[in-house]
């Protein structure tokens, strides 16, 4: 009787306990997410004879495909939405001084909607694919991130600013946790001496660039 009249008790204390800690986990996978995203996109890249490193499309999308790989169980290509930015803060051939702009934007995950695509400003499909002016990208004078916290790339420099916007569904339901949309992001300096004029794609014909228009696993 004792038993009978606890269990219903002690299966919502369980279930309840079960659904807080896999949204723990899953808030734990998506901010090392971001920030692995962010470390690996700092350091990509060609090097060339003079010492600069250029940044291809294939470098872009070899990051991709390594964050899908380790989000494992985790449906980030599904649930979410990924954008990489390129914050630099560099003088192009057509400024007259360091300007400090969105330059380029890649992503990845079929999510889209309010609270889903970047909240931190955003920039053309074609920003960054070549040097001209046209495809400068969007000024972002006063950088990226939330107010009180946002980032600045240095003169002369860039960088690589990551947000994870997630569509979490809970393990019951609605019973314990509502769904909710899981907010993450990231940034690192660039860590090589990177060619800042575009990103290059010498075999255009073989890859496709993960533009921000597109929405895809």
């Amino acid at each position: 009787m004792e038993f009978a009249l606890t269990l219903p008790l002690l299966l919502a204390v369980g279930g309840w306990g079960v659904e807080l800690a896999w949204l723990s986990i899953t808030n734990l996978r998506i901010s090392q997410l971001a920030l692995n995203l962010a470390d690996t996109a700092s350091r990509v890249g060609v090097n060339g004879s003079s010492g600069v490193t250029q940044l291809r499309e294939t470098d872009i999308n070899d990051v991709f495909a390594g964050i899908r790989l380790a989000a494992g169980s985790t449906p980030l290509g599904a649930s979410g939405r990924v954008t990489l930015s390129s914050l630099e803060n560099v003088q192009q051939s057509y400024d007259n001084a360091p300007v400090q702009r969105i330059h380029w934007q890649r992503c990845f995950g079929q999510a889209s909607g309010v609270g889903l695509d970047s909240s931190y400003g955003t920039t053309t499909p074609t920003a960054g694919s070549d040097g001209r002016q046209q495809n400068a990208g969007t000024n972002a004078s006063d950088g990226m991130g939330d107010a009180g916290a946002k980032v600045s790339a240095p003169v002369n420099n860039g960088v690589m600013f990551v947000e994870i916007n997630y569509r979490y569904q809970p393990l019951f339901g609605s019973l314990f946790v509502s769904p909710r949309i899981l907010h993450y992001s990231a940034s690192l300096l660039v860590r090589d001496n990177r060619d800042y004029t575009q990103i290059y794609n010498p075999n255009d014909s073989l890859v496709t660039p993960s533009t921000c228009d597109r929405y895809s696993t």
